[in-house]
């Protein structure tokens, strides 16, 4: 028998004591593999930056170059640039060259949807 102390440490257990065996089995069969786990982790991690999500935010209405970019953040052209770097690596913004000049954009509809989605869900908690 167990002291209060005990149940309150233990607290991990169901309340009746039991694994929903099929509920378990459900749920790992629709688990996808760690490694993706990781990458989905890391991708969110780079979005949770609050300078690489004002980026995001500017591109959502089109394609900018650093310039413009750091005129509507308000910062340095190296810090932005710096910013796109790390996006750039995360596949979240893409580039385009005109001549000399680059333009960035939102990588891909997956982007602009999840940043779309997770906006209206911080509104709707407002």
């Amino acid at each position: 028998m167990k002291n209060e102390d005990e149940k309150i440490i233990q607290g991990d257990e169901p309340e009746n004591g039991h694994v929903h065996e099929n509920d378990v089995a459900r749920a790992r069969s629709k688990m996808p593999e760690e490694e993706l786990l990781c990458d989905l982790g890391d991708f969110f991690k780079t979005l949770g930056d609050s300078t690489r999500i004002r980026t995001v935010a500017a591109l959502m209405s089109g394609e900018l170059c650093v310039y413009d970019i750091a005129a509507v953040l308000d910062m340095s052209v190296s810090a932005v640039s710096h910013q796109l770097r790390v996006l750039r690596q995360a596949k979240i913004v893409r580039t385009r060259r005109d001549g000399k000049q680059i333009y960035y954009s939102i990588d891909d509809e997956h982007v602009g949807i999840l940043f779309t989605i997770g906006l209206q869900h911080i509104r709707e908690g407002k």
